[in-house]
């Protein structure tokens, strides 16, 4: 795909995966649309950005656009327990807001690829919950989404394949994406490397767990191979393909901080054991990501040290 020909719109730009997907965009020489509720001031100044709440209101900017990709990341998480009131954000901001997206870009002549950031918390967890060894989990493996987030991502699945069969035709690549870490990121990594660097004792609840962990850079490099590969389409896991323990993850932090305090914290939760089977992805790609789980966390250290300062 030549890049420098593409107007490419980036939903969840400001986010730990969205702004090393513009940077990598920009540096292919795309032009670009970004967009986020939050306000961005790395964004490059060769690159649009629009500070917008897309649950309430779709710019008429998205349609002017025209895009011929587009990069759908803007979602609303919460992984481990979800509040009460949670059903109502969720539903805004993931099935619905996909909606309204679609919605805009519905009469759009130059519409090529729509890549939407999915979750593997679609698949049923009793494949990959307390069970004996490691799941690889695999694209054509039963559905029963885990929490309200896997229900929306999985209806914005169904939603986006529907209409890119039956109005425009353009091609709709689905990446299920696993345990994302990376720089600024909520993820749990990351909250750990701030305590530490505080000095503060992490707390690790449920260590007998194990996931997939990616680092956001290695996710933001394939969207761009999926969405360059004309032969990919419909769902496709985005991971690494090994899982690693919770024990692995406080090894390497207990390299990098010499006076780490450990809380351990029983509760009585399904216990995790998944990967993603990356056979299809590799198909489509011929590549994986390759960031190790010692290099990724350092990059965070890295970066939360000088932030934190």
């Amino acid at each position: 795909m030549n890049w420098e020909s593409k107007r490419v719109l980036v939903t969840g730009s400001a986010g730990v995966i969205g702004r090393v997907l513009v940077d990598l965009l920009a540096q292919q020489g795309a032009e670009i649309l970004s967009v986020d509720k939050k306000s961005d001031a790395t964004i490059e100044p060769e690159v649009i950005y629009i500070q917008a709440d897309l649950a309430r209101e779709v710019p008429p900017q998205l349609r002017e656009f025209d895009p011929h990709v587009v990069m759908h990341l803007a979602a609303e998480f919460e992984r481990t327990s979800e509040e009460p009131g949670y059903w109502k954000v969720s539903f805004e901001n993931n099935p619905l807001l996909s909606n309204k997206i679609l919605r805009a870009l519905e009469n759009t002549t130059s519409l090529e690829a729509y890549i939407f950031a999915s979750s593997y918390l679609i698949y049923d967890p009793s494949l990959y919950t307390d069970t004996s060894g490691k799941y690889s989990l695999r694209e054509e493996d039963r559905v029963s989404p885990r929490n309200m987030v896997g229900v929306g991502k999985y209806y914005s699945e169904k939603e986006i394949s529907f209409v890119s069969n039956t109005g425009n035709k353009f091609r709709s690549v689905l990446p299920r994406i696993y345990r994302v870490y990376g720089r600024g990121s909520r993820d749990v990594i990351s909250r750990w490397v701030r305590s530490a660097i505080r000095g503060e004792p992490i707390q690790v609840y449920g260590r007998s767990n194990q996931f997939d962990y990616v680092f956001a850079d290695d996710v933001a490099k394939g969207l761009v191979r999926l969405a360059e590969a004309q032969d990919a389409s419909g769902v496709v896991n985005l991971a690494t393909g090994t899982a690693r323990s919770i024990e692995d993850v406080i090894s390497v932090l207990e390299r990098l901080f010499s006076d780490l305090t450990i809380q351990y914290i029983d509760r009585n939760l399904p216990v995790e054991s998944s990967e993603a089977d990356m056979s299809r992805f590799k198909q489509f790609t011929g590549w994986c990501p390759d960031t190790s789980l010692v290099d990724g966390i350092r990059e965070v250290v890295k970066y939360e040290r000088e932030r934190i300062g």
